[in-house]
Order: C-alpha cells, then structure tokens, then sequence
C-alpha cells in the first residue's frame, strides 16, 4: 500500500511520464497502459531502496514502451490503409516551445520511422532534458552506445524538417480556407497555401471510410477535398481545436466524433501535409481531459 508521500511523487511524474509514452507508442491508450503497468511496479517496489524515485519511474515506464513498441510494429502489419498517431487534444499555449513542436503528428510519424531505441534515446535527451549518462543507464545501454543512438536520430530529425510550427494567425487562415474548400468547393485560398509536395493521409484503420493510400499534389488533394469530404462533412458539426500541438478541427456528427484533421508545415510555412484520423477507435484523445499532456 502507498503511502500519501509515494502516491504524491507519482502523481506529480504522471504528466511527463504520459507524455514520454505518447510520444514513443503514438497512441495515448497504450501510453496511460504503460503508466498504469510503472504504478503498479511502484506500488509493489521497495521503494526504501530507490534513491531517485523520478529516474526509476522513467526507466521502468521507458522500457515498457519498448517493450509495447514491439507488439505494436507487429499487429501493425496487418493494418488497412496508413497508419496515423492517435490524435490528442493539446494546450500548449504555456509550454516550453520544443515539448509542442514533439506532439505534432508529423513529428510523430518521424520519430515512428527511427528504432525504437533511437526513438527513446532522442526523447529523453532531447525534449525531456536528461544528460546522456541518465538517458543510458534508463535504457540500459554504455553512455557511447546512447550517444550514437541521439546522434542518429538528430540526423534524421534534420533531414526531414518535420517540427515546424507556424504562428497561430497563419493556422487560422489556413484552416478558414481549408474549411472554405470542403464546405463550399472553392478552393483557390486553400490552393495558394499548399506546398507543390502536398501529401494527404487519413487512417480509417478498416474501421471507417478514408483514402486506402497516401494522396500526393494539387490536383489529386483538392479533388478529394472538394468531392469526398465535401459530400459528407459540411453536414457534421466542425469544431476547431488544438491538436497535437497546432490547430485542427474535430468534426462530430450530433454527439458522436466522426474525424480530426492536423496539419504539417515545410520550412516556408507552406501547407505541406494533411492528416485526416477516422478510425474510431482512436478518439480518446480528443473527448477526454488531456491538458496536462507534456
């Protein structure tokens, strides 16, 4: 049994043991999963024996992430159109600038395409602050080995220039005139703020109708907007809010979430990829309290 002390250092490790979660797993079901298995371990520890309750929470969390991580590539094999993070509802408007830039769903789907153990590494370090030797000793690894892990990772995070954030005012605009195209087919505004590369993925997971692949340019973007969401969407209740760190939209049929869109920027602040999330099995995030998301 906890005592008031030990269940109040777990309470307040909670939000950036959640966050350290999300952002390996992409998914904030199996992320409050993980929190939930470190609790239960802190609650049957020793804990007379742990000198730094924060570092052994992270590790012990840490590591079942990775372990989660595993089983999630491999049913993940089997998945019906592109894979999305599950979306969360986000306020970020009082963090620190690089925890909001590593919620974005593009910054997601890179940190999906390192390792696992590159994935975690470079968040420990990186967003979440602890110095190499710590972020070794939580994944188990000599100081070198986590070392060249950051340094791989930072490379592919430069590459790909996926944690850019445009300024509120922009993301209204955009979102204005994406709403102006699917609501009322005219799509010259939203047309002027896409990049030449722009790329559409919504994930319906087999569970809800979405674009069974990634949809890529102008032409083929806007057709779908106009002619697919524009049949069905200007009938569902559009909410915007703040997802994963920028504004998106949530859209709800009475009660009922039906689907979310983000957004991705290129470095010139061009509209360069939509995210559309349909699967239902994936709207936690956005009905629920998640504030304190780190």
């Amino acid at each position: 049994m906890l005592d008031d002390r030990d269940l109040a250092l777990f309470e307040a490790a909670r939000p950036a043991l959640r966050g350290l979660a999300y952002r390996i797993l992409g998914s904030l079901a199996e992320a409050e999963d993980a929190v939930q298995d470190t609790f239960l371990k802190w609650q049957a520890a020793g804990r007379s024996d742990i000198a730094v309750p924060e570092a052994w929470l992270t590790t012990v969390c840490t590591r079942r992430c990775l372990d989660l991580v595993k089983s999630a590539h491999r049913s993940r094999v089997d998945y019906v159109g592109p894979w999305l993070p599950e979306p969360v509802h986000t306020a970020t408007d009082d963090a620190p600038a690089e925890l909001a830039a590593s919620v974005t769903t593009a910054f997601l789907l890179l940190l999906d395409r390192l390792t696992p153990k590159e994935r975690a590494a470079y968040l420990l370090r990186e967003i979440f602050d602890h110095d190499y030797a710590e972020a070794a000793r939580i994944l188990g690894l000599q100081e070198a080995a986590c070392r060249k892990l950051v340094s791989r990772a930072q490379a592919a995070v430069r590459r790909a220039k996926s944690r850019q954030v445009v300024p509120a005012d922009q993301q209204e605009r955009l979102l204005d005139a994406f709403q102006l195209a699917v609501n009322s087919g005219a799509t010259e505004p939203l047309s002027a703020l896409l990049a030449d590369d722009i790329a559409l993925r919504a994930d319906g997971g087999g569970k809800a109708a979405a674009a069974d692949r990634v949809l890529r340019g102008r032409d083929e973007v806007l057709s779908f907007l106009t002619k697919v969401l524009g049949s069905a969407w200007p009938l569902w209740r559009q909410v915007r809010q703040e997802i994963n760190g920028v504004l998106g939209m949530v859209l709800f049929e009475g009660e009922v979430v039906r689907a979310s869109i983000t957004f991705g920027f290129d470095e010139s602040g061009a509209l360069s990829d939509i995210y559309i999330m349909r699967n239902p099995e994936k709207f936690g995030g956005l009905t629920g309290d998640i504030r304190r998301l780190q």
